[in-house]
This record gives C-alpha cells, structure tokens and sequence, in this order.
C-alpha cells in the first residue's frame, strides 16, 4: 500500500462513512482519510488507522466510535493505530475541503504556501466567512495544535485555518 492508497472494503465504506472526526464533527473519519484500511477477514473487521498528528488525543475516541459502527452494524472488530505512512493534509478529501470551509476553518494549502502564511505572514487564507484574503494569522495555534487562529481583517471574524502537514 502505498502512502496515498486505501484498502476499503466497499460493504464497509457505508459504515465508516457514518463516523465523524469528534474534534470537527461535519468531517467523517473517511473525508479526513484517518481510515488507511477497513477489511473483513475471518469474519472480523480489522480496521487500521492513522493520527492526523503524533499524540493526537481524539484517536482513542475514534477507535471507540469505529468499534461502536461497526457492532451496530453487526459486525467484530479490531482498531490497529499505524503511524506510518505519516497522515498528510493531502488525505483530506475534495468534500472534507468543502465541508471544513462551510463550517468556518480555512482548509489547508500547500506545503510552500502554508510556510508563507505561517512563517512570513503572507495574506493568502481566505476567510471562511466573507472570502477576502485580507487575514492575518493571530496565533500559531488556534482550537487544536493542528490549527491556527486567524482574523480576517475586513469582516473582523476570527477563524481557524488548518495546518498543512506533509
């Protein structure tokens, strides 16, 4: 399997589909590509995923959540917590994006302009409320560690953004 490579069984997908991610709740645990694999083997569930970030304290929820999911839907199962590949922002999918913007937290750009914003306090995040990119970061870390909090600075909303992690 290669980084960017998920093994799902489809008859699973559904299920899955159905987790939310307990610290953004409008993303499943699927749009934030957490879940690298979810198959049936022996008629157990063996599901393995991977922390947006070392030490990540909602994985425990997760794994419970998965559990939960799957038994409702009639099915055993065991959570195998992977560290490698490395999660990268890259997993969030095309909906994740969307559904992170709709729900106020800016989603993460490229690794050199993220490095930009970040670092050199360049005016790229648009605001997830008025589209301007008229923002300035407040503080490198903003709800979460892999947040930052940002204002923009024509609507004066402040916001998260999502940190790029490669």
């Amino acid at each position: 399997m290669t980084a960017t490579e998920q093994h799902i069984d489809q008859d699973l997908f559904p299920i899955l589909e159905k987790v939310s991610d307990p610290e953004i709740p409008v993303l499943s645990i699927m749009e934030m590509g957490v879940v690298r694999s979810a198959v049936i083997e022996n008629n157990i569930v063996k599901v393995q995923i991977t922390p947006t970030y070392s030490g990540c304290p909602a994985m425990d929820v997760i794994g419970d959540d998965i559990q939960k999911a799957l038994s409702d839907a009639g099915y055993t199962s065991e959570i195998e917590l992977i560290l490698a590949p490395a999660w990268t922002t890259d997993w969030i999918t095309p909906k994740g994006r969307k559904a992170l913007e709709a729900y106020g937290i800016a989603a993460p750009l490229d690794e050199e302009a993220d490095k930009a914003v970040l670092l050199n306090g360049k005016r790229i995040v648009q605001c997830t409320n008025c589209s301007s990119q008229n923002t300035r970061m407040i503080s490198q870390f903003g709800s979460t560690a892999c947040k930052a909090q940002f204002q923009c600075d024509d609507c004066q909303e402040p916001f998260d953004y999502f940190k790029c992690l490669k």
